[in-house]
């Protein structure tokens, strides 16, 4: 038996219950895995509230690691006693055991808690592909990106620094500002208190930056397409205050002759060998300490509708992790 996340249906944080379910034994290329940490990301809260819609009842949960207890049959690569991390797949990572196919596991370097791989793998491989392979930016370059004190805000500013780009953040109050400067960032800009538009034109020489990461959405569209140079990209890659409005061939035109992008790394990483890839450059990264993972809040198992919640809220800084 295991402990696990479950939703009967989709909707408010308190639909996720721990459950008691039966799990039986591995099959054919796959493992059971004792699982230590599980990582928290708004792909979760998605997955949750309907936004994303998911065959009921389901688990809840995209990434998590810890150790291969056992191991079924053809099984090759790994052995009882590996310590391994895995993201993406049908969702339910919230949980202390799970089978699981090999495909997308990955050995946790030496060195490597179980606490960082879990928080790290997802928001880590979404910046690498947003930073190396989404766009064609080069040492110099200035970009922004908003949430810069979240888990994937914090990684992408170091990530931003060793290639050299200036990354300016967007993030809320002088906290979180400061901790994004902490992580890489060449400037960071307070959306409580400052005209987000006004200083990226400062910081620019008024022609704007090249490319915008936007993970907010409805709310923060009109100036990101405002902060955008002639020929920038709009890379939206998240919508935590609701989806973007419908972009029109017209104003992509008007402002400047603009590149909309809607990317997931589903897509970036939907082979076997982007995948392993991907994976294997943020822990590199993280061995040699150019990615320092900043688990901001730690929560049990039993408390994930908690955990939702802080997140929703901004409540949270930094990457969060469930622990079973």
């Amino acid at each position: 038996m295991a402990h696990a996340i479950r939703m009967d249906t989709q909707g408010s944080a308190d639909v996720l219950q721990l459950k008691e379910v039966e799990i039986g034994s591995p099959g054919s290329g796959q493992v059971l895995i004792r699982q230590t940490a599980c990582g928290l990301n708004f792909l979760d809260v998605y997955h949750r509230s309907g936004a994303y819609p998911l065959p009921l009842p389901s688990g809840c949960g995209s990434e998590a690691a810890g150790i291969i207890e056992a191991v079924g049959p053809d099984v090759t690569g790994f052995r009882e006693g590996d310590r391994v991390a895995y993201q993406g797949g049908e969702p339910g990572a919230y949980a202390d055991r799970r089978i699981l196919t090999t495909a997308r596991l990955v050995k946790i370097p030496d060195g490597v808690p179980d606490e960082s791989a879990a928080a790290v793998l997802l928001k880590g491989m979404t910046v690498e592909y947003l930073l190396n392979r989404c766009v064609n930016l080069r040492s110099g370059d200035f970009a922004l990106m908003y949430a810069a004190a979240g888990g994937v805000g914090l990684l992408a500013g170091q990530w931003a620094k060793h290639l050299g780009i200036r990354l300016i953040g967007v993030a809320a109050g002088r906290e979180k500002c400061e901790r994004a400067l902490a992580n890489g960032y060449f400037a960071v800009i307070d959306r409580n208190s400052e005209d987000i538009l006004a200083r990226v034109k400062e910081m620019t020489g008024g022609r704007g930056v090249p490319v915008v990461f936007d993970s907010v959405g409805k709310a923060t569209f009109d100036i990101s397409i405002d902060c955008l140079a002639p020929r920038g990209i709009f890379v939206s890659f998240g919508a935590t205050s609701g989806p973007p409005p419908p972009v029109e061939a017209s104003l992509l035109q008007k402002k400047g002759s603009l590149y909309f992008t809607r990317p997931t790394l589903v897509h970036y990483a939907s082979s076997p060998e982007d995948y392993a890839a991907s994976a294997t450059a943020v822990f590199d990264l993280v061995a040699k300490g150019v990615l320092k993972p900043e688990i901001g809040q730690r929560y049990p198992l039993s408390e994930a509708a908690r955990a939702h919640q802080d997140l929703e809220s901004g409540r949270t800084s930094g990457s969060s992790i469930l622990i079973p």
